[in-house]
């Protein structure tokens, strides 16, 4: 396990201090209840800011493994198991269900290809005319029911990572894994919930009718140089994973 952080990574700092608190945690370093170290000390011992250890205090208590007490401190908390996916978050599902225990999540690739996208994703991709974007559609499943039909588009940089992605390719693996490990770190990101009639493709995928509604998250995500690197499309079986919102005091 990293114990530091490391200087030369792409990777923010608060999001390597939360990775190493997050094991200590879950490893019984902290066991439930117990109080974590002080902003203070926190930046003494990694060489930190009050405001990075701050952002990573809100990262654990938003994922739930910190809960804040006023005038007291922080203390390490054991999240509770979820089948819900949080839309807020950085993380992609098969993330965020793993971290919480999830079980039972096969994913089988549809298509993975380059290919010319849709004017809408080319847009906002901001991709020039004619450039081809990687495609890439899964339909997940959780406990042997359908639940979500996902559709990724990378312009070419980013596209050449996830094609080259064994793990990503078999449904095995995780987009975000891959694109972080290649430098694609997400620093922001807009999404977009509509509740809309399902196409027949992706109504087939899912199992339902075609006239019967899904949500569908449009997300789009930029990197520290606000270059977009991923565009999805999520169609979402609420009645299989719910779609969660984390609240916590700043």
């Amino acid at each position: 396990m990293v114990t530091t952080i490391e200087r030369d990574s792409a990777v923010p700092y608060y999001e390597q201090l939360f990775d190493i608190l997050r094991e200590q945690i879950a490893g019984g370093g902290f066991p439930d209840g117990a109080r974590l170290p002080s902003e203070l000390e926190l930046c003494r011992e990694y060489g930190l800011s009050r405001a990075t250890v701050r952002q990573t205090f809100l990262k654990l208590e938003t994922e739930g493994f910190a809960r804040r007490v006023p005038r007291r401190g922080v203390f390490a908390a054991k999240p509770s198991e979820s089948s819900g996916w949080i839309i807020q978050d950085s993380q992609g599902f098969l993330e965020s269900q793993i971290q919480h225990g999830q079980g039972g999540i096969e994913t089988e690739v549809l298509r993975a290809r380059f290919t010319e996208p849709p004017e809408h994703v080319a847009q906002l991709l901001q991709t020039e005319p004619g450039d081809d974007a990687f495609e890439l559609v899964r339909v997940r499943s959780l406990e042997g029911r359908p639940a979500m039909y996902s559709t990724n588009w990378f312009p070419r940089a980013s596209g050449r990572v996830v094609s080259a992605a064994k793990d990503v390719l078999d449904g095995s693996g995780s987009v975000n894994q891959a694109l972080r490990g290649a430098g694609f770190i997400t620093a922001g990101a807009r999404r977009v919930i509509h509740a809309l009639r399902t196409p027949p493709e992706i109504a087939t995928a899912l199992g339902v009718g075609e006239d019967e509604p899904a949500l569908r998250v449009g997300s789009l995500s930029w990197n520290q140089d606000a270059i977009r690197f991923d565009y999805y499309e999520t169609w979402v079986l609420t009645d299989v994973v719910p779609l969660e919102v984390n609240v916590a005091a700043s």
